[in-house]
């Protein structure tokens, strides 16, 4: 009798589990039904704007002061939703202006040019050849796109481990340690919103070059900011670069920023 029982139980036991398994096992079915399924072609947009090294060369001679640096910053804030914050410890900056000893350490000389020395120098991320950020972030929430050297976030991916900002020798990136979305003069729906706890940086306007359109600071600054491929010897930053003398922020380092300062 008991052996009967025993038998009946394994029977009803098995039943359950074919039961519970069922649903289960349709789902991986259904998602292999779906993994073969061809994935839809993206074409690129024909007006996009391409390079194998995007660059930037910026004039210092042309910034007589802040208020020539205000519009690029705008401009970028605007078209970025960056916050604007008071507190300065919860500063966002994607592009901003700062002293010629914070830009260069080690290369200020004894006897430096007064008018050099003074000048409001720009600085913002400078998408190196050879980012150490990217080594840093454990979840690869920013990476170095192959097509043209652009180093990206993906703020969904980014966990605020902030790895990436101790990793980056430029200090280029900012950690919202608020929500910024109240701090936002007029949003941009076009391009996402950060959340508490993201970290956030400069992406060359990557969205506009996809369109065909240059970085925002750079169609506003009147001459100001050249943009173009590092690998083409006819592009105009290759030009200035070419026939000016040009200096890069902490070269040092390995990193090989993309970054041109003309002096």
């Amino acid at each position: 009798m008991d052996s009967c029982r025993r038998r009946v139980l394994q029977l009803l036991g098995l039943s359950s589990l074919a039961l519970t398994a069922t649903p289960v096992l349709n789902a991986f079915a259904k998602e292999a039904e779906h993994a073969e399924e061809p994935k839809p072609v993206i074409k690129p947009n024909k007006k996009a704007l391409t390079a194998k090294q995007w660059a930037m060369v910026i004039d210092t001679r042309k910034f007589e002061s802040v208020d020539d640096v205000e519009p690029l910053v705008e401009a970028c804030d605007t078209i970025h939703n960056v916050p604007h914050l008071n507190n300065k410890n919860h500063e966002i900056k994607w592009i901003w202006e700062t002293h010629y000893h914070n830009a260069f350490p080690g290369k200020a000389g004894r006897f430096l040019s007064e008018e050099v020395e003074h000048r409001p120098f720009i600085v913002l991320c400078n998408h190196c050849e050879n980012p150490p950020c990217v080594r840093a972030c454990p979840t690869k929430a920013t990476w170095k796109r192959e097509s043209d050297g652009i180093v990206l976030m993906d703020f969904h991916r980014c966990i605020g481990c902030r790895f990436c900002m101790a990793a980056c020798p430029f200090g280029a990136r900012s950690f919202n340690y608020r929500d910024p979305r109240p701090f936002i003069k007029e949003t941009n729906k076009k391009f996402p919103t950060r959340m508490k706890g993201v970290v956030e940086k400069c992406n060359f306007c990557a969205e506009r070059l996809a369109v065909g359109q240059p970085p925002a600071c750079v169609e506003v600054s009147e001459g100001k900011l050249a943009f173009g491929d590092l690998y083409d010897p006819e592009s105009e930053v290759r030009e200035l670069i070419r026939t000016h003398y040009t200096i890069r922020r902490k070269q040092v380092l390995g990193t090989e920023p993309s970054v041109y300062y003309i002096v």
